[in-house]
């Protein structure tokens, strides 16, 4: 996996990654206007470009753990939004947790990957680039 600082991402992938953009703001416009169908329908290409631009810039550590985190806070913001649209966000649905919990826990999930990255290994590469 390369440790390099130096990352260039191809113009295919930048339009990926520009169409990502697209995607994930309608869906939340969508949760904002409480147009459910078009949200519901917004979460399977927005999350599906999420996973496919992990998996394109898996070699390079920063995107990779960056892609991953953003791949759950998707999840997270899809399962808030659904849990709201039909009405469980308050209710409990897993243990004792309510919709927007659950939602919470794939938040976590995306910021402790982040922590990884930026306690264990980032400081671990810029050691090894200076000795």
């Amino acid at each position: 996996m390369e440790t390099s600082t130096n990352f260039t991402i191809s113009n295919k992938l930048r339009k990926v990654e520009n169409l990502h953009i697209v995607f994930w703001l309608f869906k939340d416009m969508s949760w904002c206007m409480l147009w459910r169908e078009l949200g519901v329908i917004m979460i399977f290409p927005t999350l599906f470009v999420s996973i496919y631009l992990t998996l394109k810039t898996r070699t390079h550590q920063s995107e990779l753990f960056h892609n991953i985190s953003i791949t759950f806070w998707i999840l997270a913001n899809s399962f808030w939004m659904i849990s709201e649209f039909y009405g469980f966000d308050e209710k409990a649905i897993l243990l004792c947790l309510k919709g927007k919990e659950v939602a919470f826990v794939f938040f976590i999930l995306g910021v402790l990957i982040l922590a990884w990255y930026y306690i264990l290994i980032y400081p671990k590469n810029n050691k090894a680039k200076t000795t």
